[in-house]
């Protein structure tokens, strides 16, 4: 318990608490619609917002959420109005984020000295005005789902029904790429570019294990990843080991574990039948 006493610690704990809310509810739209590897492509250009953050000199983080929303935008407009497949689009825009971020990393005077952390995360040096655009971006994702719950319900089981009864799913869907966009931003310090897929989708895929209750699916991812990224936290600062990777092997390792146990009970329910 006396890691509590020191600020970085208990604003890490503040980040796995709210980084969570937005992994649970954005999470499971992402697992469900299957849309995993566009989180990836956001994140990766999202590199180009951190980039150009540190070439005018803001915080990179507020200038990764504009580029991050452009980048979510145009994956769901070119994969949708265009020909192109929805990798192709992804892989493209990934590619772009990227190069972009490291040309204005080139351009800036000096050196990034935290840029690594940017890449593969570092719970222990988020500062408070972090934390607030954390809680920002919370409030802004909860409003969206809350307002349209019962249409991202349904663009997400059945899109084809959804068009018939007249909800708009390609601005849902821009809508959602959106959501995920800011999950990123929120994400980048906690896990890095590199590890965001996993925070994103791990939680909501141990929790489908055992419901497919949506709201149910919402909470307990929430409840999920806010315990496993403590004990995560916790498991680094004891062995001295790097934060953002240690919390996603531990939540791989419960993955695995749900699967079996999911594997276990559908075994006994068969022998009891």
């Amino acid at each position: 318990m006396g890691i509590f006493q020191y600020e970085f610690m208990r604003n890490a704990i503040i980040a796995a608490v709210l980084v969570n809310i937005v992994c649970g509810i954005v999470g499971t739209y992402v697992v469900i619609k299957k849309i995993v590897f566009i989180s990836g492509g956001i994140s990766h250009a999202a590199f180009g917002g951190i980039g150009l953050g540190y070439l005018l000199g803001i915080n990179p983080i507020v200038a990764a959420i504009p580029f991050s929303l452009l980048s979510a935008i145009t994956i769901g407009l070119i994969s949708k109005r265009s020909k192109l497949s929805e990798d192709s689009a992804i892989g493209i825009i990934w590619a772009v984020g990227m190069a972009s971020g490291i040309i204005f990393i080139n351009l800036t005077p000096g050196y990034a000295p935290d840029l690594f952390s940017y890449l593969f995360g570092n719970i222990l040096t988020i500062p408070v005005s972090d934390l607030y655009i954390m809680l920002a971006m919370d409030f802004i994702i909860i409003l969206i789902v809350v307002l349209f719950f019962k249409e991202f319900y349904a663009v997400s089981f059945d899109e084809e029904f959804s068009t018939v009864i007249g909800i708009p799913n390609r601005i849902l869907y821009l809508v959602l790429l959106c959501m995920v966009a800011l999950s990123v931003v929120v994400l980048i310090r906690i896990v890095g570019i590199i590890l965001v897929i996993a925070l994103l989708t791990i939680p909501s895929s141990i929790c489908r294990q055992f419901t497919y209750n949506m709201k149910k699916l919402i909470i307990s991812s929430i409840v999920t990843g806010i315990i496993l990224t403590i004990t995560g936290l916790w498991i680094s600062s004891l062995l001295n080991l790097p934060s953002g990777a240690t919390i996603i092997l531990l939540l791989a390792l419960v993955f695995l574990l749900s699967f079996f146990i999911k594997k276990a009970v559908i075994a006994v329910r068969r022998l009891k039948t």
